[in-house]
């Protein structure tokens, strides 16, 4: 699209942290881990001091043998130098494939053959428990962040050897290339450039822009996923205090946001569903808060009211940005005070002029509507080039050069965008599975999770979990689902019980499928 276009020479991961510290050398970067790859930095960096260790850890995978144009695995256990890791190999011109911690090792295993002989960097504890012996004869070297194995390269043994200059390649050569959710299967493998990286940034850099400079943006995203690497350059070379954090544990948040407390938070649906919590914490971490942001699965309205009445900010603002990781952000909205989110149903904004476009196709030959959803296709100059190994798929998805997004629904003839479902999580006789979770959790404050998936009979279950995983109320609830779509009985898990993506997406399907085993048991 147009304004993605202007001025688009490529986002450069691998000299990022050099470009952010020599604008704001003294600039905070704080941390709620320890980095694997260097504890004894601590907590509390400087943007000089992690453009360092980026240079540092290039200069050691040169040492190692990785080369210009290779691509090298990063799948070790959770932390911010899974992202670091990336700049560094990006910096040395090689292709970082990022594979998430909460990937099984045959998945692992899978993903590694796509790649086709790889170098991987991982740690001795996801060889010691979660990877099989096979991902060692997958790899063409193994690279150690921690511990150590006969058949691996400890990068720690490489401190010291000399600093080479950063590689820098064309806008569009493979930058990065991410996975995709895992939500119907084997994740697929999303190859992203240097360009299509920049057209993301645009519709998502004002966003930053509101907030003023002197104000920490705090992310908490998965760092393999796509929108680390966009979300965190805007706040970087916009030169606010950073902070990253690698859970969304609500006590250590709030302990953390207490004493340095963020102007704006982008953070997954689901943990700002755990922060809602933290609008009574007698803390206030939530009170300096001017822009909450998220740009992954739709958001609940009772979330948007929790987090909003939890800033004590003029004007405070939840954005949400509809979006996918093989096309970044495509439509956006902002919900308020006096606008909450359930102002507009299922309404997940319109899309950046200039920059995105959406059309919405019809199924049946009817104009898709509430009753009768269309598939939702989008354009955007930040779609992937393809799927690595996997074109023909990539191309399945294409129309007229219109990406489809998977999503069924439709838009008012004011040009909102409503999403109703995902086309496979569809059930008979309800309109919107998003919708009908929305009513639920607005009626029952104290469920944490509400997913509806089909049952055996191809009656709708609702799989529930509770604050403190605490036994669901049997009236509330009835009178909960009164005047809703027939639902079979509830089923109550805990939530750290359901199956969840990279993103702490809930994994439909899968989840269906347990509940028919058991069923079946």
């Amino acid at each position: 699209m147009l304004l993605q276009r202007v001025g688009n020479k490529g986002i450069h991961l691998g000299t990022l942290f050099d470009r952010a510290a020599a604008k704001h050398p003294a600039s905070p970067v704080v941390l709620d881990h320890d980095l694997d790859i260097a504890p004894e930095l601590g907590r509390r960096l400087t943007l000089t001091e992690v453009a360092d260790l980026v240079d540092d850890f290039a200069s050691r995978l040169w040492a190692a043998g990785v080369r210009t144009g290779e691509r090298i695995v990063v799948h070790k256990s959770d932390g911010f130098d899974i992202t670091l890791l990336a700049c560094a190999a990006a910096r040395i011109g090689a292709v970082p494939v990022l594979l998430s911690p909460k990937l099984d090792g045959a998945t692992v295993a899978e993903l590694l053959r796509r790649v086709d002989r790889p170098h991987l960097i991982t740690d001795r504890a996801k060889l010691d428990h979660d990877l099989p012996p096979e991902v060692i004869g997958l790899s063409a070297r193994l690279l150690l962040t921690t511990g150590s194995h006969e058949s691996a390269v400890e990068l720690a043994s490489l401190a010291g050897v000399p600093r080479i200059a950063p590689v820098i390649m064309s806008p569009d050569h493979p930058t990065l290339i991410t996975h995709t959710s895992g939500t119907t299967g084997v994740p697929k493998l999303a190859v992203h450039t240097g360009r299509t990286f920049q057209a993301r940034y645009r519709p998502q850099g004002t966003v930053a822009k509101l907030v003023g400079t002197h104000e920490p943006v705090a992310i908490h995203v998965s760092f393999v996923h796509s929108r680390m690497f966009t979300a965190m350059p805007i706040s970087l070379l916009q030169g606010h205090p950073l902070i990253v954090l690698a859970s969304d544990e609500p006590e250590s948040v709030a302990r953390l946001f207490a004493q340095v407390p963020p102007g704006l938070i982008e953070a997954h649906p689901n943990s700002f569903m755990r922060w809602e919590e933290l609008a009574d914490d007698p803390r206030a971490p939530l009170a300096r808060v001017k822009y909450f942001s998220s740009t992954f699965d739709a958001i609940h309205p009772r979330t948007v009211h929790r987090l909003l009445g939890a800033s004590r900010r003029k004007g405070s603002l939840f954005i949400q940005m509809y979006g996918q990781s093989e096309v970044g952000p495509i439509a956006g909205r902002a919900y308020s005070h006096k606008r909450g989110a359930e102002a507009e149903g299922r309404c997940v904004g319109s899309p950046f002029p200039g920059m995105t476009g959406v059309r919405v196709v019809s199924r049946d030959g009817k104009p898709p509507s509430k009753s009768s959803p269309g598939f939702i296709e989008v354009r955007s100059d930040g779609r992937i080039i393809t799927y690595l190994g996997e074109h023909k798929r990539w191309q399945k998805q294409v129309h007229d050069g219109w990406w489809r997004m998977g999503d069924v629904g439709y838009r008012t003839k004011w040009g909102c965008l409503h999403l109703l479902d995902r086309e496979v999580d569809e059930i008979p006789g309800i309109d919107s599975t998003l919708e009908l979770e929305d009513k639920l959790f607005g009626r029952l404050p104290e469920l944490t999770e509400v997913i509806i998936v089909p049952g055996p009979d191809g009656l709708a279950v609702p799989v529930v979990a509770t604050r403190d995983n605490k036994p669901l109320d049997t009236v509330a609830w009835r009178s909960a689902v009164a005047g809703l779509p027939a639902l079979a009985e509830p089923v109550l898990w805990r939530i750290e019980d359901l199956p969840q993506t990279a993103t702490t997406k809930i994994k439909r399907l899968e989840l269906a499928r347990r509940l028919q085993a058991q069923d079946g048991t």
